[in-house]
């Protein structure tokens, strides 16, 4: 019998504990079929609700359920390297208890990793019952990683994935504090298969992600799987210095050939402005990197448990 390890990270979810556990289950012949034993590990992020008591519940009708409780909010990217490190299984799949990964999809997911693949991902193909705005700012964000990364973030991609344990022992031993786990699945390689679906809504809860979060997310995966930005920094000094050169030469020959005096001092300070904006932005991005560098240096752990069941 083989193992399968199902990650599910939990931030206030009390409402769909057990609406997950109950469409998860509904696989159990699938998995029975294959000959797979099931363990579904709920990584809970520090909730202020009952998530904790209701993962609880579940776990006295069924010992398959184990729970991990972090001593605050860690936030999900902890909350999914937890989960891989406490995970037993030859196989692992992350999923959401938002039933925004369905797992309906797991039964075609396995078939694809018995066709040779290291790893099955998801992404949507639609942003359905998303606000517009936060989808527009989604997909110019992915455009821009694939022009300034070398690392691939495929578009739409869910934390949605199936992996052998090969590529699960690959991730855990990227132990960074600040993580971005798109990127990391990209970065650890292996053969990788993509499923498209189309979006499917929550269950029940709001979204904990609002813009200014995935905003922040966004530059966290910048500055982890790019140097780009410093570069553009690097070079737009060079050009403003070239500029101020050239207009130093300009106002030179002039003054000698035509005799203009210096003038126009509302210019002036419009020039200076937008230049202290430009070394302001310029050093904004080397405190970013900066701030991550220093994050790490610490050496503070990536989250830390209360309860473990």
């Amino acid at each position: 019998m083989s193992l399968l390890s199902v990650v599910v990270p939990c931030y206030n979810e009390e409402e769909n504990v057990s609406l997950f556990y109950e469409e998860l289950t509904k696989n159990d012949s699938f998995f029975k079929e294959k000959g797979i034993d099931v363990e579904i590990l709920y990584i809970d992020d520090g909730s202020m609700d009952g998530t904790v008591a209701e993962v609880k519940n579940l776990r006295e009708s069924d010992g398959r359920v184990h729970l991990v409780s972090f001593s605050r909010n860690f936030g999900k990217e902890a909350a999914i390297y937890a989960g891989l490190e406490h995970s037993r299984g030859d196989y692992v799949v992350l999923m959401d208890s938002d039933l925004q990964d369905p797992p309906s999809l797991l039964p075609e997911m396995f078939s694809c990793l018995e066709q040779g693949y290291d790893s099955v991902a998801t992404r949507r193909v639609s942003r359905k019952g998303e606000p517009p705005i936060r989808s527009f700012f989604a997909r110019m964000f992915y455009k821009l990683m694939k022009k300034i990364s070398k690392t691939e973030i495929m578009d739409g991609a869910r934390d949605y994935r199936l992996m052998t344990r090969q590529v699960v022992n690959a991730i855990l031993s990227m132990q960074e504090y600040n993580r971005f786990t798109k990127g990391i699945f990209g970065w650890v390689g292996f053969r990788t298969k993509w499923l498209e679906y189309e979006n499917v809504e929550r269950a029940r809860g709001e979204t904990k992600w609002n813009f200014w979060k995935l905003f922040l997310y966004s530059l966290d995966g910048i500055t982890a799987f790019s140097t780009v930005p410093l570069m553009i920094a690097a070079v737009a000094g060079v050009l403003f210095c070239l500029l101020a050169f050239v207009m130093i030469i300009f106002i030179i020959v002039r003054k000698l050939i035509f005799g203009d005096p210096v003038s126009g001092w509302p210019s002036l300070v419009c020039i200076m402005l937008f230049l202290s904006g430009i070394q302001f932005f310029c050093t904004g991005i080397l405190g970013q990197y900066l701030a991550k560098t220093y994050m790490e240096v610490k050496k503070r752990p990536i989250y830390l448990v209360k309860e473990k069941l």
